[in-house]
């Protein structure tokens, strides 16, 4: 599975744009998760563009709306149809899900439309998340994808999305293995510090020119029974993807370690 999130489409490194596409083509993953924030200013052109984006990837997508997926520069169209634009040219499906073989995916909305940056969680919300998880009962990995983290490390400057904190103790309870999630441009992998049965896998962002001292990634996860490895696809100089950092874990005991 590829994680890939704010694309950013508006503000976009377009000398990145036919490399990621190559890229990401060539290493065929069965899935790419797009968690949020494929626009700017959740402007049709920009969003014409993600789509156009999107339909020249070969494997399935799988997409989650970010904050900026709704748009700042409408107040009446983003608190009484914030989703219009992206339902009508990315996906009617807000919350989609996914299973294979291997792995259930159930895609999380996080987007507040009262509030810019911060997301939320409700409690509803995570019943879902576990009632999905509780059907697949047969050694599939269970992963949850949201654009707002549910941990912040110390230091971050946004504010942490309502509910996170009560989210993060049920799914620790109710079989969770990995979330994905994108926001901040900064990628890490980690597990939850109040739940650490449950990886925290952050992608950076895939496009964008508004870096914070990384470059551009993406993450490729090879996942397996109680294991996961995760490559970190970085830009480089010419410009081009390659692996820049690789983090191994197995779950032990209901816990996940670095190995």
């Amino acid at each position: 599975m590829l994680h890939i999130s704010d694309l950013h489409f508006g503000r976009t490194r377009e000398d990145l744009l036919d490399p990621l596409i190559e890229t990401i083509n060539a290493l065929s993953p069965d899935l790419v998760a797009f968690s949020g924030d494929l626009t700017q200013r959740a402007r049709e052109s920009q969003f014409a563009q993600a789509a156009e984006f999107i339909s020249r990837l070969t494997p399935p997508v799988f997409t989650v709306p970010g904050n900026h997926d709704t748009p700042i520069d409408n107040p009446w169209l983003r608190f009484v149809k914030p989703f219009h634009r992206y339902q009508k040219i990315i996906s009617e499906d807000l919350e989609p899900e996914y299973a294979d073989e291997e792995v259930a995916l159930v895609g999380v909305n996080t987007v507040n439309r009262f509030a810019w940056q911060s997301g939320k969680i409700s409690r509803r919300t995570i019943r879902r998340i576990c009632d999905a998880f509780s059907e697949v009962k047969d050694g599939r990995t269970h992963l949850a994808m949201m654009h707002h983290p549910l941990e912040h490390d110390p230091g971050t400057e946004k504010r942490l999305m309502r509910g996170a904190r009560a989210a993060v103790a049920c799914l620790g309870r109710c079989g969770a293995d990995v979330v994905l999630s994108g926001h901040l441009h900064n990628a890490a992998v980690a597990p939850l510090t109040a739940a650490p049965g449950v990886l925290l896998v952050q992608a950076g962002t895939g496009l964008s020119s508004r870096l914070r001292e990384e470059t551009n990634n993406f993450n490729l996860l090879h996942i397996a029974p109680d294991a996961i490895k995760v490559e970190r696809y970085g830009a480089e100089d010419r410009p081009r993807f390659g692996i820049i950092q690789t983090a191994r874990f197995a779950k032990t005991k209901g816990v996940w370690r670095e190995v």
